[in-house]
């Protein structure tokens, strides 16, 4: 079966040269690193068929970050939704020699991109068709490699390992698999397939604006997009200036008179209880959360990673909303919290971009603000308060639905900040096993977006010297005393296998000596056939 190509990377194109940017120091280090794994691969793998599975695209998917190292993505189209691999590929070929046909300006991600491809051979044919032909891993055999190394005592006193084949779904490895341990950040894993079970890839999370009838007043009606920026740039996202352009040409259009002051206030009703993490309010790594509010309320200019926030988001999104509708000719008066009534009418509407392209980003960078947000999208859709418990619900409620193993999960929050979620090495791997599943093409975001060891994201730094640099796609989770990995690989035999490795200590141990410990896991499942 061929899945239609999701429409969500089109929208995110302006984020191609961004990521385009934060791969290029990488990419000539991976090189070395990863040419005997391409040796291998290359004679692993067999011709293209002409109706490739799902779960073939995903194998693609999952080595693409090897590929662009070693210059050989001549033909990568970009299928993914965020133009992730499609940046990757521009930067290998600005970077390399060019040569062979001229494919012209296929990426579309700035008009400086070359357009002649670098010379290489593919080594994707077998990915894209007859994938794992071989026997798959055995359980003795990934106990033999795996064993001494989970013995590591860098992984500190508890740990727990799962391995499985995603073209069949089997585990081909366990050792505490079912036992539940804080997931830390892998967590987002569980918010992303839920978010896109509950709402769809292609839900868009709208921010309006809405005129009362009786008292003229305007209302900016906040619809949980953590994505909403204030920024010249808007790099994709909605935009609160186009909003202010929009609202503002439809109040002249029904008279309002230019110069004339504006009743303006905001409201944040969708969402219910608490908006401040559990971890406290003085925390660099997630903002209150909020359905309203503008850069995910970042007092820098950074888009991503750990920053200062607004006290009070809304508040403050609301007030650049009345600076920018002032610089338009409407002035406004000081905006407070409101809540729209059911007779308020539309004036303007901006959208966020696609959900899947909200996963990847999540997941790419361990964005907690966005991950708060599609717990409570998720609460929404289906039908549960949208708050800290009602997201956590949600989730299992999906998670549930899809027939996952549930046993000792507990969802406190969608991020993972929270001490109290608890997940297990079962379940991690059976989430990416469900996203693999040609079955279920929605959840496909939750495997593009995991983060390219050594090229992207949380896994960007990491994997230094290390055989999984391109091959290894993870989700990592951090916390003092807490250590995680899960996500993505292809073996030396062609096989696309899903992992999880949890490890938890007190006291912590040393974190830097545990992250490269639990890479040399999944260094080791993409090097062994094992089989």
């Amino acid at each position: 079966m061929v899945v239609p190509e999701l429409k969500a990377w089109r929208a995110a194109r302006p984020h191609v040269v961004r990521v385009a940017r934060s791969v290029r120091p990488q990419l000539v280090r991976a090189v070395g690193t990863v040419k005997p794994p391409l040796v291998r691969a290359a004679g692993a793998v067999k011709p293209l068929v002409t109706q490739p599975s799902t779960v073939q695209f995903t194998a693609g998917a999952a080595t693409l970050g090897l590929v662009v190292a070693a210059t050989v993505v001549t033909a990568a189209g970009p299928w993914d939704s965020t133009g992730q691999r499609t940046a990757e590929r521009d930067w290998a070929a600005s970077q390399g020699r060019a040569g062979g046909a001229d494919h012209g300006h296929v990426s579309g991600t700035s008009g400086k991109a070359p357009a002649p491809a670098p010379s290489a051979a593919s080594v994707l044919t077998g990915l894209g068709g007859s994938v794992g032909a071989g026997p798959s891993p055995t359980e003795k055999a990934l106990a033999d490699v795996l064993g001494p190394l989970l013995d590591n005592a860098a992984l500190g006193s508890e740990r727990a390992a799962a391995v499985v084949d995603l073209a069949t779904g089997k585990r081909l490895y366990g050792k505490g698999a079912g036992d539940a341990l804080t997931p830390a950040s892998t967590t987002k894993i569980a918010t992303a397939v839920a978010a896109l079970t509950a709402a769809g890839a292609d839900h868009r999370i709208a921010t309006r604006t809405v005129l009362e009838p009786d008292t003229e007043e305007v209302v900016l009606v906040g619809g949980g997009d953590p994505t909403l920026t204030a920024r010249k740039d808007a790099e994709g996202n909605a935009s609160l200036r186009t909003l202010a352009d929009e609202t503002a040409r439809a109040l002249k259009d029904r008279k309002a008179r230019r110069g004339a002051e504006v009743t303006l206030s905001y409201d944040t009703s969708l969402y219910e209880g608490p908006d401040v993490h559990p971890i406290g309010l003085d925390n660099t790594n997630v903002a209150r959360v909020t359905a309203l509010m503008a850069d995910e309320g970042r007092l820098d200019d950074t888009s991503s990673g750990t920053a200062k926030r607004s006290e009070d988001p809304a508040a403050d999104a609301a007030k650049k909303f009345a600076d920018l509708l002032k610089d338009r000719g409407i002035k406004t008066t000081v905006p407070g919290p409101s809540k729209a009534t059911d007779r308020a009418k539309a004036l303007a509407t901006v959208k966020s971009p696609p959900l899947s392209a909200l996963v990847e980003r999540m997941l790419t960078n361990s964005d907690n603000d966005i991950a708060e947000a599609l717990a409570r999208q998720t609460a929404v859709a289906a039908d549960e308060p949208a708050s800290f418990k009602g997201g956590g619900t949600a989730i299992r409620k999906q998670l549930k639905k899809l027939g996952l193993p549930l046993k000792g999960a507990e969802f406190a929050d969608g991020s993972g900040l929270d001490r109290a979620d608890k997940l297990t090495a079962d379940l991690l791997t059976a989430l990416l096993a469900k996203a693999a599943d040609p079955a279920h093409p929605e959840l496909r975001a939750a495997l593009t977006g995991l983060p390219v060891a050594g090229f992207t994201g949380t896994l960007s730094t990491r994997y230094v010297g290390q055989p999984g640099t391109g091959l290894v796609r993870a989700k990592t989770g951090t916390l003092t005393g807490v250590h995680t990995l899960a996500g993505t690989v292809v073996d030396t035999d062609g096989h696309l296998l899903a992992f999880a490795f949890l490890t938890a200590s007190d006291p912590p141990t040393e974190p830097t000596a545990t992250q490269k410990a639990l890479d040399a896991l999944a260094s080791t499942l993409a090097t062994c056939g094992c089989n």
